[in-house]
């Protein structure tokens, strides 16, 4: 089992990985020394490329919400979901600091091939795959069948990670359970906020941005 040094008085002890943990990520990592033409495209989706689809997808829930007969209670649930994205978000950033876990690479920089450089904060929880998964939970819940593709985003999300080299697997599992903890134990206290705000629209000339 890989050991860390010893951490700062008063923080958590940094989060090992053990052999599984790195075999995985060396498993998925690997594919990179045989894959180089993939080099580019994997590192804009893992960075940029599958938040943008997420963002999309979002833009769709939110336009078939509006034709629904619930309609106020579907675009509060697709408004929903990007402030859970963002509280989740919230909730990693003294996570992260407090299990202060390094980046892989850092920790065992022979053996993983990096694609993104320039990474310097904590590993554990990764943002992409909180962020993503908060998203598509909060979407699954309002709208099944894009809930379910931008479920399939998130897993792809947390998979690139571990291709480009940044993360453990076990921080992309960590980001998927903080960011669907949010978007689910939250829910009901969301949809109690955003429905009245959702409904004051529908009575203003906005009305075509909550119902078609």
């Amino acid at each position: 089992m890989t050991v860390y040094a010893l951490p700062a008085a008063g923080s958590a002890p940094p989060l090992a990985a053990d052999n599984v943990d790195l075999d995985v990520l060396k498993g998925v990592n690997g594919f990179a020394d045989d894959t180089s033409w993939a080099h580019g495209a994997m590192e804009f989706l893992g960075e940029f490329g599958l938040l943008a689809v997420l963002g999309l997808i979002v833009g769709l829930a939110w336009f078939r919400a509006r034709k629904r007969p619930d309609h106020d209670v579907a675009v509060a649930g697709v408004l929903w979901a990007p402030i859970a994205a963002l509280i989740a978000e919230l909730a990693n950033m003294p996570l992260r600091d407090w299990v202060d876990r390094p980046r892989p690479f850092v920790t065992h920089p022979a053996e993983i091939h990096v694609l993104v450089e320039g990474k310097d904060d904590p590993s554990f929880a990764s943002d992409h795959a909180l962020l993503t998964m908060s998203i598509a939970v909060a979407l699954l819940l309002v709208d099944r069948k894009l809930g379910a593709v931008a479920v399939l985003v998130a897993v792809l999300q947390g998979l690139a990670r571990l291709y480009v080299g940044v993360h453990y697997p076990t921080d992309v599992i960590g980001g998927f359970a903080l960011g669907a903890l949010v978007a689910l134990a939250l829910s009901p206290l969301a949809l109690r906020a955003l429905l009245p705000l959702v409904r004051r629209l529908e009575r203003t000339p906005l009305r075509p941005l909550v119902a078609a």
